[in-house]
């Protein structure tokens, strides 16, 4: 299988609904498991607000940090499920929030610190990068396998 890649470069934060958009168009078909890498505060619980917005959903959308994961619902009655990993100390905790059960669940999956649940995660995942370039500017890419 060939592997696809898009890169966007957003320069204020009223560009991640445009960027949002576009990234949603390009992965359509791709793994409901998203992977967002990024440095701390280089903005991956921002842009995950931003495709949630244009995904329509009608929650509140804020990081999981302490509950792990955050189930929000869309206007097409859709399920959107959010993780944050990074207070994951074994990949074993995950299990005990039954994560397995979220990613194979057919809804999509946006997962933040993957690195810390790497071994339970599918082979096929849809990877999103965050590259902060400056105070504003940042480098979003997105690959698919």
């Amino acid at each position: 299988m060939e592997t696809k890649e898009l890169k966007i470069t957003t320069n204020s934060i009223d560009d991640l609904n445009n960027a949002a958009k576009q990234i949603l168009e390009f992965a359509q078909d791709s793994s409901k498991v998203w992977l967002f890498h990024g440095e701390m505060g280089a903005g991956k619980t921002t842009f995950i607000k931003a495709i949630c917005e244009v995904l329509g959903v009608m929650d509140h959308v804020n990081s999981p940090t302490f509950a792990l994961v955050n189930e929000y619902m869309t206007d097409q009655a859709d399920t959107v499920y959010h993780f944050d990993m990074y207070r994951i100390k074994d990949p074993s905790e995950a299990f005990d929030i039954g994560f397995e059960e979220y990613i194979y669940s057919d809804n999509l999956c946006l997962i933040e610190w993957p690195s810390k649940v790497e071994r339970l995660l599918p082979e096929d995942c849809t990877e999103v990068t965050i590259v902060p370039i400056d105070e504003t500017t940042r480098e979003i890419s997105i690959r698919i396998v």
